[in-house]
């Protein structure tokens, strides 16, 4: 599949991969169990008893096989619930990326065209800084994409010792760049880092004064995750 979008789209998603993949974790366990109801007018998303102010994100068509973003449904434009997914369509004419600013996305020619919807809806949160997103059909061959626009949603945080596993995972996502993967992390969480070598290792500085190391073997893929303890 990745082979059908292009190289910024798929270096920007890379950025969000670790971090998005925790949040939605995250928000899966936040989420009760239960039937949902949305009210677009009001923003409002209702699942198991609990309401959440939300953004519509975009629809998959199944039967179309295509994307479209919620900013460039016709019948949502310029209203309140496209308003925080609008940041994307400028983000992606800001950065050169076609797959975030055309209206409709053709996914027919991907082996998966859920999956690549999925990655879109993936990458537009990462973009919008949402705490996840998501996905619940909306008809027969329709699926709605929602992104939380609420406070009371909690973040993932930052734990030194599931690090290397969120890394891990986030890195086999997608499989485009490790390296990315790795350098979005640390800037979502604002943690300063350097590129030694030849991009051999990725440092960052914890909030607790150690440091963390990524390394990468000659394939670009991680090859191992350490945390320095720095005696004081």
């Amino acid at each position: 599949m990745t082979n059908r979008f292009s190289d910024a789209f798929l270096l920007e998603a890379e950025r969000h991969a670790a971090w998005g993949a925790a949040q939605l974790e995250v928000l899966t366990s936040f989420l009760p169990d239960g039937p949902w109801t949305a009210e677009l007018s009001s923003c409002t998303y209702e699942q198991g008893g609990l309401e959440l102010r939300v953004a519509v994100l975009g629809t998959y068509d199944m039967d179309e096989r295509s994307w479209m973003w919620g900013w460039a449904n016709p019948g949502w434009r310029g209203a309140e619930v496209v308003a925080l997914t609008e940041t994307v369509e400028r983000y992606g004419r800001a950065h050169g990326i076609p797959e975030l600013t055309d209206g409709l996305v053709d996914l027919s020619g991907f082996d998966d065209p859920h999956r690549a919807a999925e990655m879109l809806a993936f990458t537009g949160m990462g973009v919008a800084g949402a705490p996840g997103y998501l996905g619940q059909m909306a008809g027969p061959a329709t699926r709605v994409y929602f992104l939380p626009d609420d406070p009371r949603v909690p973040r993932a945080g930052l734990d030194p010792v599931t690090l290397p596993r969120v890394l891990l995972t986030g890195a086999g996502l997608i499989g485009h760049s490790a390296p990315q993967v790795v350098r979005g992390f640390f800037e979502h969480h604002g943690l300063p880092y350097r590129v030694e070598g030849q991009g051999e290792r990725i440092v960052a500085g914890l909030p607790d004064g150690n440091a963390v190391e990524v390394g990468f073997d000659g394939l670009g893929r991680i090859s191992g995750v350490g945390v320095d303890r720095i005696s004081r």
